[in-house]
């Protein structure tokens, strides 16, 4: 992990870092959950801003388990969840894909986004199958 703020989350907060030992047992256990993946801050400055923002959203969406990936197995998430933009909030049902949200929003966006893919029924993983085109502006991925 690269970032105090970051760190934060897994720290203090106690949101599992997922690698490829828990991925699996994490995303099916849970109803919903937001996995956050930053790639390197460094690079990425908004990681950080999400990093902040994400724990009022678990607050505001108390179904939300969140977690972060871990650097060293983001890409591995990256190509299931056919997202390219970072940082990314991946949205899932039981370990089924629902949505994503790729970089940082405005709060109002966030809650109507949000509120919006939970109400979506699961579907296949985007990275699996026929690739999926996506509009490098818009904000969701595999959509």
């Amino acid at each position: 992990m690269a970032s105090p703020l970051i760190n934060r989350l897994v720290d203090e907060l106690n949101y599992p870092l997922l690698n490829a030992d828990n991925f699996d047992a994490f995303i099916k256990s849970n109803k919903y959950s937001v996995l956050f993946c930053t790639e390197q801050p460094a690079r990425f400055p908004e990681s950080n801003d999400v990093a902040v923002i994400l724990p009022e959203l678990v607050n505001r969406f108390s179904q939300l388990t969140p977690a972060v990936v871990s650097t060293e197995f983001e890409k591995k998430v990256q190509g299931r969840y056919n997202f390219n933009v970072w940082p990314t909030l991946v949205f899932l049902n039981e370990g089924r894909f629902l949505g994503c949200i790729s970089k940082v929003q405005d709060w109002d966006m966030y809650g109507l986004e949000i509120q919006s893919i939970l109400g979506l029924e699961p579907r296949r993983d985007p990275g699996i199958g026929i690739p999926v085109v996506v509009n490098p502006s818009s904000t969701s991925c595999g959509q």
